[in-house]
């Protein structure tokens, strides 16, 4: 599990890379002439998936304040 900041931060920026390559893709195969509508789907589905995970560890970077 990463604990340390850094490492939380260098996570966050490779899922990001990864989302943004996700959303080329996404935006590729949209514009194809016969688009796969599966691959498509699985497409879009990972990269809720990765925004969520971003989403999480954005918030673990946030400090607690009860305690």
């Amino acid at each position: 599990m990463i604990e340390d900041e850094s490492e939380l931060r260098a996570r966050i920026v490779e899922l990001q890379a990864e989302h943004a390559a996700l959303e080329t893709a996404v935006l590729a195969l949209q514009e194809a002439a016969a688009p796969d509508l599966f691959a498509l789907r699985r497409l879009k589905k990972r990269k809720l998936q990765l925004k969520d995970s971003i989403a999480r560890l954005r918030s673990r970077l946030i400090p607690d304040l009860n305690a």
